[in-house]
């Protein structure tokens, strides 16, 4: 008899590759989206789509004891908002009522997956000692982040001693992301543009790797609760992105530094025009705050110890077979 996994987000970026790579597990996969989220990619992928409401506890408490799950993975997340409390309540209540109808309903629950951020911690100085890992405080440097860092210290507050795996991936990218795929948009159209010009060290984390992390967190036998930082274990320069995109497409691209002044004077701005929009400007103060961040580099040897983490794509691989793929799907 199959294992049951239940998954939310399921119809996002990670979300959609998490459901296919669990069916390949051999898993009975149930997705978790709203009744406006559209399916027909991962619908292939998913046994049964449900439609709680992830705030109600209660009401994940009767779901889950219904259906008898497993394993719990909540990928699902709001990363933009004007409204910090907005944000709260997605990014911290929602994670608080499903570990909560979890823990307490009566199924064979193996382990609740809670996919949370780097951000939470913040990124480090460039030339830190250490790489970022499990035991560095708190330092986020925007309103997600900080809502992470909220979710995870109500995690440690009320969830100590049950079966929770939280995991922290840096910057995910791969087939179908939007949000890296702006600046593969802007090289294809021959610009290679920076904030600046300090040096920076960057981590990825192909999202065909973030998902079989994400899964042996649910399978691999683990005591109480777990932090991972997940990445694909090196760090990079600011500039590898662009250069294996133009060994990858063939491409010639004109590099270009903008001075951080001009591009803090835009954010401010953008800010202001966007005040009173339900929207968020592509950059704003604690967006370009993010972006300008010296060194996001992380150590995952928890992971690989633990789990037997084994990240099979480095960047050059990985955005090899993404920017092969934007192009066969013509985004680019």
């Amino acid at each position: 008899m199959k294992k049951k996994i239940f998954i939310t987000g399921a119809s996002g970026f990670v979300g959609s590759h998490l459901v296919e790579a669990a069916q390949n597990l051999g898993l009975e996969v149930h997705a978790a989206v709203r009744s406006s989220s559209i399916t027909d990619q991962i619908a292939p992928f998913v046994d049964k789509f449900v439609y709680p409401n992830l705030g109600d506890a209660q009401n994940l408490k009767t779901l889950f004891e219904e259906e008898q799950y497993h394993y719990i993975i909540h990928a699902a997340a709001m990363t933009k908002a004007k409204d910090e409390k907005q944000m709260n309540t997605v990014n911290v209540d929602y994670t608080e009522a499903i570990i909560e109808a979890a823990t307490t309903a009566q199924i064979p629950l193996e382990r609740v997956v809670y996919v949370s951020s780097l951000a939470a911690v913040g990124p480090i100085a460039f030339n830190s000692e250490k790489l970022i890992d499990e035991s560095f405080p708190y330092r986020p440097v925007t309103v997600y982040g900080r809502s992470k860092r909220a979710s995870e210290l109500m995690i440690r507050e009320k969830f100590a001693d049950k079966p929770v795996s939280v995991f922290r991936p840096t910057a995910v990218y791969g087939p179908r992301e939007k949000d890296i795929f702006i600046l593969f948009d802007t090289m294809n159209k021959g610009l290679d543009p920076y904030i600046g010009r300090n040096p920076q060290k960057l981590s990825f984390i192909y999202v065909k790797d973030l998902c079989e992390v994400l899964l042996q967190g649910c399978i691999v036998k683990q005591d109480g609760l777990q932090f991972y930082n997940i990445s694909d274990g090196l760090v990079y320069s600011r500039y590898a992105m662009a250069d294996i995109f133009k060994s990858t497409l063939k491409k010639r691209l004109f590099r270009i530094h903008v001075p951080l002044a001009l591009i803090r004077l835009v954010a401010q701005l953008s800010q202001r025009l966007y005040k009173n929009s339900s929207k968020t400007p592509v950059i704003y103060p604690e967006r370009l705050g993010e972006l300008t961040a010296e060194n996001w580099g992380c150590n995952i040897n928890h992971a690989v110890e633990t789990l037997g983490f084994n990240p099979k794509y480095d960047l050059e691989r990985g955005l090899t077979e993404s920017l092969n793929w934007y192009k066969s799907h013509k985004w680019l």
